[in-house]
């Protein structure tokens, strides 16, 4: 639409910051050639100029009750259309799509309904996290108290083969690996020739069989043999 009001002249050329500016081809829905302005998107409010460094807009666009669709006129266009009774459509395009998607973007979130609606749902989300916060310090976390802790190293002992005893330390019990090793630490070890320790058990095995032929011989009365003498 065509404007005159100075406010709006005033704000379109102010120092404020401006989301999105840039050069667009640009009909309405009457003619069908394009004409090339200079455009200046600041807040919900999109100017449009003549140059570039013009001074007055030759008109703005409301970016309310609209929504931002794609065409298939001309390559990298897209519209801004108004729903209501008697709305206008507004036919623009640019030279790449990087540059067609950008804008496209930035006048969808321009409106003052799109506005209220992300803050109503950061509202929320900060509403979430300081009720979950809210719970977690109300709640004390203490560690379970029938969880079994592992003793120091030098206190395990072996229930199968060590009995404790009080305070001091374990007591090996009879029969067991630890019992035997204890006793045997405790025994004098003497090394004896193989040639004694053969002769010693022959001795044993021959006198057990002198006994077990005599009982034999009587039991039976069988003659007496000779045994051979080691």
């Amino acid at each position: 639409m065509k404007i005159n009001e100075k406010n709006l002249s005033a704000f379109a050329s102010s120092a404020t910051p401006v989301d999105r500016d840039g050069w667009l081809d640009m009909r309405g829905e009457v003619g069908k050639s394009y004409q090339r302005r200079w455009f200046t998107l600041k807040g919900n409010l999109l100017f449009y100029f003549d140059k570039k460094a013009d001074k007055e807009p030759l008109g703005v666009i409301i970016l309310e009750g609209c929504t931002i669709e794609l065409t298939e006129e001309e390559s990298y266009s897209f519209k801004i259309v108004f729903q209501c009774e008697g709305g206008r459509t507004y036919y623009l395009c640019t030279n790449s799509q990087a540059s067609m998607e950008a804008w496209m973007k930035a006048l969808a979130c321009a409106s003052y309904d799109y506005m209220k609606l992300m803050v109503a749902e950061l509202q929320r989300q900060l509403d979430e996290v300081q009720a979950e916060e809210a719970a977690e310090a109300s709640v004390p976390i203490h560690a379970p108290e029938s969880e079994p802790k592992v003793p120091p190293r030098g206190q395990r002992y072996n229930p199968f083969n060590r009995v404790p005893d009080g305070e001091g330390p374990s007591k090996a019990v009879p029969g067991s690996r630890h019992h035997k090793d204890s006793v045997r630490s405790e025994l004098p070890r003497k090394k004896v020739p193989f040639r004694d320790i053969h002769t010693a058990h022959g001795r044993k095995i021959l006198a057990h069989r002198s006994e077990w032929r005599a009982r034999l011989r009587t039991r039976n009365r069988v003659p007496e043999t000779p045994l051979i003498q080691l």
